[in-house]
């Protein structure tokens, strides 16, 4: 009966190789037998049409189990077509498919058998087809001119030409074969004729564009392309099309479907989480003009899944499923459990539909325990999801006891306490909640339960877990059912009889406390025990920052003052849980260290120092001091005081004469933290160097007049205020002649505040001279536009500079100048105003639609939105963004400027602060209705988790030279910035490596390599959230090797020498070392290499010449070069013995020597690392002696110029230098002569380094 007949006695059990299932048919297997199990299994392949699919496993079972193929579309009986092989050396059975076809894509089934069991796999193979013949006939149809079938066309045809005019020339006959073009010869016409045409249309908005870089998908499933441009206007809008259809883009946030990322004139498109409906064409314009045309094909997305894993909600001991389907199969998927493999057994069941698309994991007789994050990693992505487990109706778990929780529930209603019990418990201690009314205890045997043949045994209520601050009191409490009981108190299972450190133990009828003021040696767990029945909890103690409340009130109410110029320094002891971090803010920005403030941060105080202290260091400050136990802040004044800053100007001339004149001013912005004493005023002459104190003024009065000039001279004035600090800089007036009279200047033309139909508002400003006394009032005056007759709008001079005109009439348009009067009259009028027609203004634009947020980091957010619908007022003329922080009503503007863009990042935010924003149109009808954001942001950057900028730069392996520099460069993106920490070996980094990391690189430096810096090193990023990445590659450090050591000559053999040598000291840490021996006839110059490739320390030199003399050297080598020769110092001479000549002549028998080739040595198998040299040798005989010919894989080696066959006295060799994966294969050597002929075999298998 055949093995694969069996069939099995026990459920099938999972291989610890993923994917993998093992059927028993034996009920019991005898000791030493074992059923079979896969090693290695095939993996699923992917390859082109035309190449060879090579599956490769490796079983293990005892006895040996028999291999079987099989396909599930058809058999396999073309043995051309399938080969099945097994390879002895590696142990793999191996299934060749040669040619592949499309039709060759199919699930193969890969099983091993023997009369114990049988293990089966699967592996797909996916065939693509080749699209070079397609495109060598498109060649010849161009060349017949030939058209082509009308073919359906599912881009737009004038998308196809902006893919041309984008296009390399190399692809332009791929395009037109996707999409139709027959007339080569005219489509680069009218492309030539289209790239001018669109040249002249981006030259209004674009000075050039550079550097196109189409379409790419990178592993993570995201598809880039990237252009640079250079834009007239920064503020020109830029829009991405896909398939003629307008996009939304987000700026700098991986978040959305479509980013955008700007630096300089580089702007960087990303399409992130690709799937296949995003395949199509893309383009970029600028307002209305086509700068780039791209596509992303179907073929280039790395499908994944189609429907995601969702959260599964179920009860307790129920079933729980998981589902999700994938675009294309996939055999080897594994299920996770909080990272963890999941295996099929008796809780779990793994399902797998035929076609590989959907995958099914149930989880069997859910507990609470099985709650948690499921996933399937299909090895290109992954897809998670959340299992809720839902107790069961009627059931509390319990908390207490000795941690069973398999049998802990209460069923049993009687053994609850009474509800004012109940109450008691949770009003007087505080501990639990409700649920702690549905406990039970634990019996005799330490199980949960109720046993009715026992009342006395249980608790109505156990102790509970208790997290208590150091220094205050905490209460452990339980209830029994049984007054009459003690009971006795535990600690960490060591008995107290009278009491935990002195803490005390209290009985109110049934309930039981144990109390004490919390130290730190209370941590840990506590036990009440009585008759058997035992409950236990844990207390946790917490010691939150503390800070002496004496030092808090002072540094409150006191502030800290210091002189500016002076150094300020702030320390606060403080005691708490280590570690505690100190961060201190001013005004509510966090402080740094910078050139002037400095923070120390010990174990047990911070200190903040500030040097050179000036005025805008003052403010209010506060330290925030956190550990894991709490939060505490500490908030203090500083005040900086200095010398007042300058009177505010300009200074005004409120009377001039020729006997005197009358100046005034405002006191200074700043007075320097202490009030201003008095003003000190001077003057100096127009033409002399000299200034002369007039005199002073008190605090309160900003007006002085001086008679202390003369007529028709020019005079400058300065003040200075003064306080107990010193005086401040100096305000400085313009030139003022004492002089008779003068009229004051002209003012600038009027500005139109508001119109309507009945009145014009008006505002303007005071002239820059106003003559030699103060404004009184001005002079208004209108005029019809194209009149040239002005009538004053009143009767008297207007004080103020606003002014509304009434008596118009509505539909004519007026302009309007005005004119400032002093105490000498009026000056010259202005220029006339704009002409404004006295009408009702245009309608107010609507709101504003569509209002999003884009992007935020900590001091900023982005916004977005649409123009206001044009149905609801006028057109917008700009925009107004206004702010305001979760904790304020008030509404402020973050724009001074208008602005005319649909987008506005609003700056100078606080970090991690809440904020509402909206936005407002306007026009020369006035505001718009507000549009606010619907929910407060927060101004957080996105996070962006730990990834590295993978390029050519990063490499896994490096080979540095001794005593040079090692430099190693890891760019990495993330959000915030994460951890780095670097490894050699899987320990610290030696004191000598220096690590610095700055904006998304890090470097790692040794500036002088040893050879003990040689290892695996690894770079680990690592953010708050526990986000890990990291990335590992392997240095050696390697050098020339140092020379052998001294020679020794022995002859033990006449006419050959021996030649003995001290091995070099570099062979200790290089394996890969070897040595060449050389000789030097005394007589001649030259050296001769007499052997090659020693990787001993002896070596024997024949065919010697008695009494000549010889010279030996000896040189270490290795890949990094060769070391300095070791040589002899003194010719080694052959002795020439000289015997009696004699002749003797043998009795002569003729002997047959001839004899067919045979092998002494055969030829061994060979395991060579990539780039060493390979030395394969073997021993033969034979007479006439053998020709040898070297074969690999049948071809024959004897012209190859790569490989060196030698055969010296039948020791036949063959060296094959720097190997390569193409050398690895079977190697043959056949000695032929005239009476037959012998082979020998063997493999070479070819590996990578192993470091």
């Amino acid at each position: 009966m055949m093995m694969e007949s069996h069939r099995a006695v026990k459920p099938p059990k999972k291989s610890a190789i993923p994917g993998v299932t093992i059927k028993q048919f034996v009920e019991a297997i005898p000791k030493g037998c074992s059923t079979p199990d896969f090693e290695r299994k095939p993996i699923t392949l992917t390859l082109q049409e035309g190449k060879n699919a090579i599956f490769r496993s490796v079983v293990k079972g005892e006895p040996p189990p028999k291999v079987i193929w099989k396909r599930s579309k058809e058999e396999m009986n073309n043995p051309d077509k399938y080969q099945m092989s097994f390879n002895g050396i590696t142990n793999e059975f191996i299934l060749q498919i040669n040619k592949l076809t499309v039709e060759d894509t199919d699930l193969y089934h890969c099983s091993a058998v023997n009369e114990y069991g049988e293990a089966a796999c699967t592996a797909g193979l996916k065939v693509i087809q080749d699209l070079k013949k397609e495109l060598q006939d498109y060649r010849k149809m161009l060349r017949k001119r030939t058209p082509l079938p009308a073919q359906k066309k599912e881009v737009d045809m004038e998308q196809v030409w902006q893919l041309l005019l984008n296009a390399d020339r190399k692809d332009y006959e791929k395009i037109c074969l996707k999409h139709g073009i027959v007339d080569f010869r005219g489509m680069l016409r009218k492309l030539q004729q289209m790239k001018k045409d669109r040249e002249d249309k981006q030259q209004q908005y674009i000075y050039s564009v550079t550097n196109l870089k189409h379409i790419k998908v990178n592993k993570e499933g995201n598809a880039t392309f990237h252009l640079e441009m250079d834009l007239k206007n920064p503020e020109s809008r830029i829009y991405l099309y896909k398939d003629g259809q307008l996009i939304n883009y987000g700026f700098n946030d991986d978040k959305v479907k479509h980013c955008l990322r700007q630096a300089g004139k580089k702007y960087n498109f990303t399409i992130n989480h690709l799937q296949l409906e995003d395949a199509g064409v893309y383009q970029i314009k600028v307002e209305d003009v086509d700068v780039f045309s791209t596509e992303l094909e179907a073929d280039l997305i790395p499908v994944g899944f189609r429907h995601l894993l969702s959260e599964v909600h179920c009860h307790e001991q129920g079933n729980a499923i998981f589902e999700c389907s994938l675009y294309s199969p996939c055999y080897d998927a594994v299920w996770l459990y909080r990272k963890q493999p999941i295996e099929e057994n008796d809780k779990y069941k793994i399902s797998i539909s035929p076609d590989g698309l959907t995958h099914q994991l149930v989880i069997k007789n859910t507990q609470l325990t099985d709650k948690g994050t499921y996933t399937l990693d299909i090895r290109i992505c992954s897809s998670s999801a959340w299992l809720e487990v839902e107790p069961a109706r009627g059931k509390s778990r319990q908390t207490e006891g000795d941690g069973t929780d398999k049998n802990g529930w209460q069923t049993d209603k009687s053994m609850l306490p009474d509800e004012e019990g109940a109450k008691e418990l949770l009003q007087g201690e505080g501990l639990g909640n409700q649920n702690h009314l549905k406990s039970t205890g634990t019996g005799k045997d330490g199980q949960y339960g109720s046993n009715q043949d026992e009342p006395h045994c249980h608790f109505d209520k156990g102790l509970s877990d208790v997290s208590a601050q150091k220094g205050k009191p905490a209460v452990l409490s339980c209830s029994r059912n049984n007054d009459q009981v003690e009971g006795i108190w535990f600690k960490d299972e060591f008995k107290q009889l009278t009491g935990l450190d002195e803490a005390s133990s209290e009985k109110y009828g049934l309930v039981h406390k144990l109390m004490d003021t919390v130290v730190d040696s209370h941590t840990g767990k506590h036990k009440f025990e009585d008759q058997g029945v035992k409950t236990e909890s844990s207390i946790l103690v917490e010691d939150p920052p503390n800070v002496d409340k004496a030092l808090l009130e002072k540094l409150m109410q006191e502030p800290v003052i210091v002189k500016a110029g002076q150094n300020a320094t702030v320390k606060i002891p403080f005691e708490g849980r280590k570690p505690i971090r100190a961060t201190w803010l001013r005004d509510g920005d966090e402080l740094l260290n910078d050139a002037r403030i400095h923070i120390d941060k010990a174990d047990n105080f911070t200190q903040l120092s500030i040097s050179s202290t000036n005025r805008r260091d003052c403010g209010d400050y506060k330290v925030k001091l956190k550990n894991e136990n709490g939060t505490l802040e500490a908030n203090l004044k500083v005040e900086v005081i200095d010398k007042p800053q300058k009177p505010i100007g300009p200074i005004e001339v409120v009377d001039s004469s020729t006997t005197g004149i009358t100046i005034r001013w405002k006191p200074p912005k700043d007075d320097g933290g202490t009030p201003v004493q008095n003003y000190i005023i001077e003057k100096q002459q127009v033409g002399r160097k000299t200034w002369v104190t007039l005199g002073e003024t008190s605090r309160n009065n900003s007006i002085f007049t001086t008679n202390k000039v003369r007529q028709d001279k020019s005079y400058r004035f300065r003040v200075r205020a003064v306080n107990a600090e010193g005086k401040s800089k100096a305000l400085e007036s313009d030139e003022v002649m004492a002089a008779a009279k003068a009229f004051p200047g002209r003012p600038a033309p009027p500005q139109i505040v508001n119109a309507n139909k009945e009145s014009i508002t008006l505002s303007w400003k005071a002239p820059p001279k106003t003559g030699n006394s103060r404004i009184l009032g001005y002079i208004v005056e209108k005029r019809k536009k194209g009149s040239n007759i002005w009538t004053p709008i009143t009767d008297l001079p207007i004080t103020d500079r606003k002014w509304m005109v009434t008596d118009l009439k509505e539909g004519l348009q007026y302009e309007f100048r005005v004119a400032a009067v002093n105490a000498t009259g009026a000056g010259e009028a202005s220029a006339p105003s704009d002409a404004v027609f006295a009408q009702d203004p245009m309608k107010p634009p609507g709101r504003v639609r569509d209002l999003k947020v884009t992007n935020t980091d900590y001091t900023s957010i982005t916004l977005a939105w649409m123009k206001p619908d044009s149905k609801e007022g006028e057109s917008a003329k700009g925009y107004k963004v206004e702010k305001r922080s979760s904790d304020s009503l008030k509404w402020t503007h973050c724009n001074t400027v208008p602005i005319g863009l649909t987008t506005c990042t609003v700056k100078g935010l606080q970090a991690r602060q809440m904020y509402f924003l909206r936005v407002r149109a306007f026009n020369e009808g006035g505001l718009g209705e507000a549009l606010a954001l619907d929910t407060c942001i927060q101004a957080t950057p996105p996070i962006v988790n730990p990834k590295f900028l993978r390029d050519d730069t990063m490499k896994n392996f490096m080979i540095i030279k001794a005593g040079s520099c090692i430099r190693v460069h890891m760019p990495f993106e993330a959000s915030p910035t994460p951890e780095v920490i670097w490894l050699k070996d899987g320990l610290p980094l030696p004191s000598r490596a220096i690590v610095s990391t700055r904006d998304g690189l890090s470097q790692l430096l040794i500036p002088s390599a040893e050879f003990s810096d040689s290892g695996l090193y690894t770079i680990i990023l690592q953010n708050e959230w526990g986000k890990k990445e990291s990335f590992s590659f392997q240095v050696q450090v390697a050098d020339i090797p140092q020379s052998p050591g001294p020679i020794l000559l022995q002859e033990k053999i006449l006419n050959t020498v021996t030649v003995i040598w001290e091995p070099s000291p570099t062979e200790k840490w290089e394996s890969n070392l070897y040595y060449v021996v050389m000789k030097r006839d005394s007589s001649k110059d030259s050296w001769q290499v007499v052997g090659d490739l020693i990787y001993t320390n002896k070596f024997t030199i024949t065919k010697l010449i008695p009494g000549r003399g010889y010279y030996f050297r000896i040189v270490a080598k290795t890949y990094m070069g060769t070391s300095d020769p070791s040589e002899t110092v003194q010719p080694w001479i052959m002795q020439k013995e000289k015997d009696e000549f004699k002749v003797r002549l043998p009795k002569y028998r003729s002997v047959n020597q001839n004899m067919p080739p045979r092998f002494l040595v055969q030829l061994k198998p060979h395991v060579v690392t990539t780039a060493f040299d390979c030395h394969m040798s073997c021993a033969v005989s034979g007479y006439p002696k053998p020709k040898i010919t070297w074969y690999k894989d049948d071809r024959n080696l004897s012209e190859d110029p790569t490989f060196f066959s030698t055969n010296d006295f039948g020791v036949c060799s063959l060296v094959i230098p720097g190997v390569t994966k193409r050398d690895e294969g079977e190697y043959k050597v056949e000695a032929t002569n005239e009476l037959g002929h012998a082979v020998s075999k063997a493999m070479l298998i070819i590996k990578d380094p192993s470091f």
